[in-house]
C-alpha cells in the first residue's frame, strides 16, 4: 500500500508542477476540432483499410490452416503480444503526453532527452523478453498449449524473438505524434505492415506451408520492416525539432519527469493488453487450440468495430495533452465531447450490424466457427456502453492522472483473470465473453465517473446523445424487430441497407450539432474558420 501510494504522491507533484499556464502558446492552426477532424478521417480511412486487411488476415488463417493449427496459433500470436505490450512499458502514452507538453510550451531542448529516455529502456527490456522467452518457450507452449506439442515452442521462439522490434516500432510510432505527425502511422503501420503481412500470410497459405515456422514468420517478419522505417522518420523529426537549440537538455535530467508519468502506465498498459489476450491463451490452456480459434474468430469482429476508436484517439490525443498542458480544460471538454460524438457516429451501427449477422460473419472463417455467435452479440452490445464513455482512459491519461489508470487497469485485469479462470473451465468461450464483458464495464464505467469527480469532464454532449439517438432508431430498433421475428438474412440485409440509409440521411440533418462541419478543414487544409464551435451539453 505504501508503495501505491508513493506512486499517487510522485505523480501528483509531477502534474501540479509540471504544468505552466502563462508561457503556453494557444492552439495553432489546424488544432481544436477542425485539426482532429481532418486527422481524424484521414487515420480512419487508413485505420479501416489496416482493420480489413487485419480481419481479412484472421480469414486466411481460419480457412489456410486446420482449425487446431489457427487455435495454436493465435495463442502463441497472443502471448507474443502481451510480451511486446510489457516491452513498451508504457512509453506509447508517455512519449506523446511529453513530446506534445514540450512543443506546445516551447521546450524544445528537452525533446532529444525525452525521446532518448524512453527509446533505451524499451530496447534493453524487449530484448530481455526476446531471450528469456527463447527459453522458457518449452515450458510456456507446455502450460498453454500442450497439445501443440513442439511445435507450439518453434512457433512461440520464431515470433517472441522480434518482441523488441515490435515495441520499437510501437514507440516510434507514438513519438511521431507526439510531434503532431499522424502520416508514419499511416503509412508504416495502418498500410505499410498489415498490408505486407496480409499478403505473406495469404502467399504462405496459398503454398501449404506450415503452420510451425513459414505462418509465425510470415505473420511477424513486416515488423522488422516497420522498425526500421520508423526509427528513421522519428531520428528526422527530432533533428528537425532540435536544430535551433543550442543547449539540449542531457536525458538524464529527464529520467524522473518522465518514469514519474510512464511507470503507473507501463503496467496499465500491459493489464489492458492481457485482458484482451490472456483469454486466448487460457483456452487454449483449459478447453483446448479449437475453441481458443473459434474465439479469436468471434472476437476480431470488435476489431472492425473498434477502428474509429483507434483512428479518433490517436488524432485527439496529442491535442488533449496539449490543451491540458495550457489549463484549458474548455478545450479538453469540446474535444472529448465532439470525439465521442463522431465515436458514437461511427461505432454503433458497426456493433448493432454485428450483433444482428453474428452467424452469417462467422460462416466466413468456415465450417465449426459458428459457436462464436453468443460471443459476438454479448460482447457488441457491451462495446456500446464502452464507447458511448468516449475515450476515457485517454483523456485521464493526456490529464497526468496515471497513476487512476493504473488502479483502474489493475482491477480490470484482476477482474478478467479471476472470471476466466473460474468461467471457462465450465462455460468455455461463452465464460470468456463474460469475464472480457466484466471487465470492458469497470475501466469505462469507474474512469468516467473520476473524470466528472475530479474535473466536471464528461463525453455526453449534444452531439453524442443525437448520434446515440439516431442509431437507436435507425438501426437497433429495426434490426432487433428483424431478429425476434426470425427474418431470414437477405430481408436483414434489406432492413440494414433502409437503415443505414436514414442514418446517413439524419447524420446530415443534425452535421451542426454532431461537428461535421469541422470536416470541410480537409478542404481547407486547416481550421480557419476562427473558433472552434462550442459543443452544446
Amino acid at each position: 500500500m505504501v508503495g501505491a501510494r508513493a506512486v499517487v504522491a510522485a505523480v501528483t507533484r509531477a502534474d501540479a508542477g509540471a504544468t505552466p499556464t502563462l508561457t503556453a502558446p494557444p492552439a495553432g492552426p489546424g488544432g481544436g476540432l477542425g485539426g482532429a477532424a481532418r486527422h481524424g478521417f484521414a487515420n480512419l480511412v487508413g485505420v479501416g483499410l489496416a482493420a480489413v486487411a487485419g480481419f481479412g488476415l484472421n480469414i486466411v488463417i481460419a480457412r489456410g490452416w486446420s482449425v487446431r493449427e489457427a487455435g495454436m496459433f493465435f495463442a502463441a500470436t497472443s502471448a507474443f503480444m502481451i510480451a511486446a505490450s510489457a516491452a513498451r512499458l508504457g512509453t506509447d502514452v508517455g512519449t506523446v503526453y511529453f513530446v506534445s507538453r514540450q512543443r506546445t510550451l516551447d521546450r524544445r531542448d528537452q525533446i532529444r532527452g525525452t525521446v532518448l529516455v524512453g527509446l533505451l529502456p524499451v530496447l534493453v527490456v524487449g530484448l530481455l523478453l526476446a531471450a528469456v522467452g527463447w527459453l522458457v518457450a518449452p515450458a510456456l507452449a507446455g502450460a498453454t498449449m500442450p497439445a501443440a506439442g513442439p511445435d507450439g515452442v518453434t512457433a512461440l521462439r520464431i515470433l517472441l524473438a522480434f518482441v523488441p522490434l515490435a515495441a520499437l516500432n510501437d514507440y516510434a510510432l507514438a513519438a511521431c505524434r507526439g510531434f503532431g505527425q499522424m502520416r508514419p502511422l499511416l503509412t508504416v503501420e495502418r498500410l505499410g505492415r498489415t498490408l505486407v503481412q496480409f499478403l505473406a500470410v495469404a502467399v504462405a497459405a496459398w503454398l501449404g506451408l506450415s503452420a510451425t515456422v513459414a505462418l509465425p514468420l510470415a505473420w511477424v517478419v513486416p515488423y522488422l520492416l516497420a522498425a526500421v522505417i520508423a526509427l528513421l522518420w522519428l531520428g528526422k523529426l527530432v533533428g528537425r525539432a532540435g536544430r535551433q537549440v543550442t543547449r539540449p537538455v542531457p536525458a538524464r535530467e529527464m529520467v524522473g519527469p518522465f518514469w514519474r508519468f510512464t511507470g503507473p502506465r507501463a503496467v496499465s498498459s500491459l493489464a489492458a493488453i492481457v485482458v484482451q489476450r490472456l483469454d486466448i491463451v487460457l483456452l487454449a490452456a483449459l478447453r483446448g487450440p479449437v475453441e481458443a480459434a473459434v474465439y479469436t474468430a468471434a472476437t476480431r469482429f470488435l476489431a472492425l468495430g473498434q477502428l474509429s476508436s483507434v483512428a479518433l484517439s490517436s488524432s485527439v490525443q496529442h491535442r488533449l495533452a496539449a490543451a491540458f498542458a495550457r489549463n484549458d480544460r474548455a478545450e479538453a471538454g469540446r474535444l472529448y465531447q465532439a470525439a465521442t460524438g463522431w465515436l458514437v457516429l461511427l461505432s454503433w451501427p458497426a456493433y448493432l450490424i454485428f450483433a444482428a449477422f453474428a452467424g452469417p460473419m462467422l460462416a466466413l472463417f468456415g465450417s465449426g466457427y459458428g459457436d462464436g455467435r453468443r460471443v459476438v452479440v454479448l460482447l457488441a452490445f457491451t462495446m456500446l456502453v464502452a464507447t458511448g464513455c468516449g475515450m476515457v482512459d485517454m483523456v485521464l491519461n493526456m490529464a497526468g492522472r496515471t497513476a487512476w489508470t493504473f488502479y483502474n487497469a489493475m482491477t480490470g485485469t484482476v477482474l478478467n483473470v479471476v472470471g476466466n479462470l473460474l468461467l471457462i473451465p465450465r462455460h468455455g468461450i461463452l465464460g470468456a465473453a463474460l469475464a472480457w464483458t466484466v471487465s470492458i464495464l469497470v475501466t469505462n464505467l469507474v474512469p468516467l465517473a473520476q473524470l466528472w469527480w475530479s474535473m466536471r469532464l464528461h463525453p455526453f454532449g449534444a452531439g453524442a446523445r443525437a448520434a446515440m439517438a439516431l442509431a437507436v432508431v435507425a438501426l437497433g430498433l429495426p434490426l432487433g424487430v428483424a431478429v425476434l421475428l426470425g427474418a431470414t438474412s437477405p430481408v436483414l440485409a434489406l432492413v440494414a441497407v433502409a437503415g443505414l440509409a436514414a442514418y446517413l440521411g439524419g447524420a446530415w440533418r443534425l452535421r451542426r450539432t454532431l461537428h461535421l462541419d469541422a470536416l470541410r478543414s480537409l478542404r481547407r487544409g486547416g481550421n480557419r474558420g476562427g473558433a472552434n464551435p462550442a459543443v452544446q451539453s
